[in-house]
């Protein structure tokens, strides 16, 4: 059964150090499908975002451990099948709250633990339901295919443990086997907000029964132009639900979101910035554009995998070509690859046949590479929130990890005022190719010079987890909107603590 979001349970301590409680009610505006009628009170902003809600709901104190939550016990066998007893701080904030059926306004870089975070709450106040066709009871809206399937990816064996089915909905695949897997009945859907669209244009799902919503990486659907379609998607469901919204930074588009679906709801702000991350070292190296090929090189063939960010497609496509040449395994990621050859290539860098992996923003979010400990930006990137999800794909989960910015005498300047909007104080150095101090930093070594050559990536058919399908949407959007078979968050920790996620 779905509780109410206002049980006599909520009333308890303020949770730890970290987290707090956000405004009662906030008014519906635009015909929004939540109301409520007590002010509103503001805490502290972190630079360049809004400042965060303040309630008089006192919220439930933070846990210790899982075993200490109202969870099933199929839940907690399988966490304790995973090793995993321990929550993060996000997790053990607002797992009371969201079981207890409070809304949630979760803030935490990628790879603090939102997934889990939402996830348990979905999953254990879904448990014992059933969908009708085309009705799912849960829904899940993320901004890309690859956070799509590593959301999928994470929720699959709890979901199995309490016998809820799980249904992917994104581009780039199949529109027909989506409404084959809606059709048979889902409780649960991951969803990009485009295809789901499509879907209910279609008349293959509908969202009235739609009793708790999450939004995770709210703050890039925006970036990305989804706020439409997501206030769309969000009026269709069940009045009264819950939702929970999770993001790593909270600007004003987030606000807006905030304002109008969120009902009182649990703050929790963990890990912000990239700048919180104690295990995380950030570099500024400057360099002279005559040595910057040279110096991107020696660093690709470092020993280890390594994510180098461009700005666009053709630059990380010429990148491949010069790196091929001189003997590094590298492969490119962005939005002119199809889905199956985007699939594959993560799979090849996840399995060592590429060891440099050259990427657009494409790749800023939604993809876990367990173990990666260094993200280079070819090309600075264009604001500070970019800088942050970049450098998310490493030090995840608590490991170690650096992030360098190779800066041309022109991008200085910008590049302080980033750093500083971040929260960042970066070490600077001034280098050239072959410097002991690259390959200190770095791992930098002079690469072999015999040209190699990666397998094509699209040697086999997409996979499919659970009840998802496969194919193209019919309508244009963004093209990184998409999926890959990602690793399951779970892998990325540390023994007894809680999985990642997102």
């Amino acid at each position: 059964m779905i509780r109410s979001n206002h049980s006599a349970s909520q009333r308890g301590s303020d949770s730890r150090s970290g987290s707090g409680s956000a405004s009662g009610g906030y008014r519906s505006s635009g015909g929004g499908r939540r109301s409520g009628g007590q002010s509103s009170r503001r805490g502290p902003a972190v630079q360049g975002e809004f400042a965060l809600p303040v309630s008089s709901t006192p919220a439930l104190p933070a846990v210790t451990a899982f075993s200490e939550l109202d969870l099933p016990g199929a839940l907690l066998q399988t966490l304790a099948r995973e090793g995993l007893t321990e929550p993060f701080p996000i997790q053990a904030s607002t797992l009371p709250n969201s079981l207890a059926g409070r809304d949630v306004l979760g803030r935490g870089r990628t790879g603090s633990g939102k997934t889990i975070a939402f996830g348990l709450a979905l999953l254990a106040r879904t448990a014992g339901r059933r969908a009708e066709p085309r009705e799912p009871l849960a829904l899940v809206l993320v901004p890309t295919r690859e956070l799509a399937q590593q959301v999928t990816d994470a929720l699959t064996p709890y979901a199995h443990a309490v016998r809820l089915r799980l249904a992917t909905v994104v581009g780039g695949i199949s529109i027909g086997r989506q409404a084959h897997a809606l059709r048979s009945g889902a409780e649960i859907v991951v969803a990009t907000p485009g295809r789901l669209k499509d879907l209910i244009e279609r008349g293959d799902c509908r969202l009235d029964q739609v009793a708790i919503t999450v939004l995770d990486e709210a703050d890039q659907m925006a970036d990305m132009g989804f706020l439409p379609q997501v206030t769309e998607l969000l009026d269709q469901v069940a009045p009264g639900g819950q939702t929970m919204l999770f993001s790593a930074t909270l600007d004003r588009n987030v606000d807006r979101l905030v304002r109008r679906f969120l009902t009182d709801p649990v703050t929790h702000s963990v890990d912000p910035s990239a700048a919180s991350v104690t295990t995380m070292e950030h570099h500024l190296l400057h360099i002279e554009g005559s040595d910057k090929n040279a110096a991107v090189a020696h660093i690709a063939s470092r020993e280890g995998g390594v994510i180098m960010f461009t700005d666009t497609r053709h630059g990380a496509d010429r990148l491949v070509r010069d790196l091929l040449a001189n003997g590094v395994r590298a492969a490119a990621l962005h939005g002119g690859k199809s889905q199956p050859q985007r699939t594959r290539t993560l799979e090849q860098f996840r399995g060592g046949q590429v060891t440099a992996l050259i990427a657009t923003n494409v790749a800023a979010r939604g993809i876990h590479i367990e173990g990666l400990d260094l993200v280079v930006n070819v090309d600075p990137p264009a604001d500070h929130k970019d800088y942050l999800h970049r450098g998310g794909r490493t030090a995840r989960a608590g490991e170690s990890g650096t992030v360098v910015t190779l800066v041309l005498p022109n991008q200085r300047r910008d590049m302080t005022r980033m750093m500083a909007a971040a929260g960042i104080t970066p070490n600077s150095a001034r280098v050239r190719p072959g410097d002991a101090e690259l390959a200190a930093i770095t791992g930098a070594r002079v690469p072999t010079g015999i040209a190699v050559t990666i397998p094509n990536p699209v040697v086999e058919r997409p996979r499919y987890t659970g009840s998802t399908g496969a194919g193209r949407s019919r309508r244009s959007r963004p093209p990184h909107t998409g999926r890959t078979q990602a690793n399951t968050a779970s892998r990325t920790q540390a023994p007894r603590r809680a999985r990642a996620g997102a």
